[in-house]
C-alpha cells in the first residue's frame, strides 16, 4: 500500500508543477507582444508595397502596350498617306504621258526627227520613273469590258468583235 500513496502523491505533485508550467510558459511578455504587433504591422506594409508594386507593373505593361499600338497605328498611317501621295501625283501625270503618246504619234514626218528624239527621251524617262512608283501599264484592247476599270466613252456596232470588247483606248 505504500507504494500505492506514494505514486498518488507524485502525481499530485506534477500537477502542481504543470499548472505552474502552463500559465507561465503561455502568458506572453509585454516584449514578445510590442515583437508580434511590429511584425504584423512590417506585413501588412509589405503586403501593401507587393501590391503597390504589382499595380505599378500592370500600369507599365499597359503603357508600353498602348505604345507599341500607336507606333504601329502611325507607321500604318504615314504608309497610307504616302500611297495616297503618290496615286494623286500618278494621276496628275498620267494625262501628261497620254499628251506625249499622242504628240509623237502625231508628228512622224523626218523634219521633226530631232525633236522626236528629244520627246521620246523625255516620255521614256518619266515612264521610268512612274514604273518605279508602282504603275503597270495595262492594255485592255481586246478584253471584256469593266465598268470597275474602264470608263466608256462610245459604243460601236460591229460584227467583227464579240460584243462588250474594248476595241479602243483614248487615255
Amino acid at each position: 500500500m505504500r507504494n500505492k500513496e506514494a505514486k498518488e502523491v507524485n502525481v499530485d505533485s506534477n500537477k502542481d508543477v504543470n499548472k505552474e508550467v502552463d500559465s507561465s510558459e503561455f502568458e506572453p511578455s509585454a516584449e514578445a507582444k510590442a515583437i508580434e504587433a511590429e511584425s504584423a504591422k512590417g506585413d501588412a506594409e509589405m503586403a501593401k508595397l507587393t501590391a503597390d508594386l504589382e499595380a505599378l507593373r500592370q500600369s507599365m505593361l499597359r503603357s508600353q502596350a498602348d505604345f507599341a499600338n500607336y507606333r504601329k497605328r502611325i507607321e500604318k498611317e504615314r504608309s497610307e498617306d504616302s500611297k495616297r501621295a503618290t496615286a494623286r501625283v500618278i494621276e496628275g501625270l498620267i494625262p501628261i504621258l497620254d499628251g506625249f503618246e499622242h504628240a509623237l504619234a502625231a508628228h512622224r514626218e523626218a523634219e521633226y526627227e530631232n525633236y522626236r528624239k528629244g520627246f521620246e527621251l523625255i516620255y521614256k524617262q518619266l515612264l521610268d520613273n512612274i514604273t518605279k512608283l508602282g504603275v503597270e501599264r495595262i492594255n485592255p484592247i481586246g478584253k471584256p469590258f469593266d465598268p470597275h476599270l474602264h470608263q466608256a466613252m462610245d459604243r460601236t456596232e460591229t460584227t467583227e468583235h464579240a460584243d462588250g470588247l474594248i476595241l479602243q483606248t483614248f487615255q
